[in-house]
């Protein structure tokens, strides 16, 4: 059982936990909790820590303990998980997981591809949140700006609820470009701006698609809504000028996801 923090796996799982650069120089990233664990692929485990007392639990089942002897599992002292855990009620399990890796080749295999593309997204929760609509509605993947916040940051691995595992992502340095790279390949790339014409609900998004959401304060770059094949609105009532970015995005999806369930008028 470890029970330091100055052991040297504990320094490494806190960097992996609390630093972008570790993440990326390891190609790793650390999940939380029991559904996270036994949703990822047994292949992209890499190490599993539990607290002592989740190891000991008589509750806990025949296949949580199959997987737990087939994995590289340390046990912690229930005080140094609580130190490493970053939830306020650890469950007492965390895992190691390798990183994902996709080409923008394949978020267009499919037919009709159903895209979201993220700008300067800084809140965790929220693009936690933008990747479980995603993959709810059927999206096909995710591309984020650079300056979108680490989609590796455990409080959005935690907002994913296992998304993560399932909805193909990418981050591209430069968004115009990439935004004229998918019409190009025939992507009707719609942007959510306050001066779109139409409402979003009277467009049709049956044919290839891409949702544009931008910055939770700024909004869209004003380059990147220019570079979009139309600007569209969600209506607002009242003094509310925009929704939050994941309800936008959520909302955005969903309509697509509607229209490709009906039939054409």
């Amino acid at each position: 059982m470890i029970t330091a923090a100055g052991n040297p796996k504990i320094k490494n799982l806190m960097n992996l936990m609390k630093k972008s650069k570790a993440r990326k120089e390891q190609g790793l990233f650390v999940a939380e909790g029991l559904k996270m664990f036994l949703e990822a692929e047994e292949d992209r485990l890499v190490e599993v820590y539990v607290s002592n007392t989740f190891f000991a639990s008589r509750e806990k089942g025949g296949e949580i303990r199959k997987r737990l002897s087939a994995c590289n599992t340390e046990i912690l002292s229930d005080a140094l998980f609580a130190k490493v855990s970053d939830t306020q009620t650890p469950q007492g399990i965390l895992c190691v997981i390798r990183q994902y890796h996709y080409t923008r080749e394949e978020l267009l295999k499919g037919r009709n591809p159903l895209l979201l593309l993220i700008e300067d997204i800084q809140d965790p929760g929220n693009l936690g949140t933008m990747l479980r609509s995603a993959e709810g509605a059927g999206v096909d993947g995710v591309i984020m700006s650079k300056g979108t916040v680490d989609i590796y940051n455990p409080k959005t691995i935690r907002s994913t609820m296992g998304s993560v595992y399932r909805v193909p992502f990418l981050y591209t340095e430069e968004m115009g470009e990439m935004v004229d790279w998918l019409k190009e390949k025939g992507v009707a790339v719609y942007a959510a701006h306050l001066q779109g014409e139409r409402a979003y609900d009277e467009e049709n998004f049956r044919g290839s698609t891409a949702f544009l959401i931008g910055n939770e304060a700024r909004g869209l770059r004003e380059e990147t809504a220019g570079a979009a094949t139309r600007l569209m609105k969600i209506p607002m009532k009242g003094k509310v000028e925009s929704l939050n970015a994941g309800v936008a995005a959520s909302i955005l999806l969903y309509e697509a996801a509607r229209q490709r369930r009906t039939k054409i008028l």
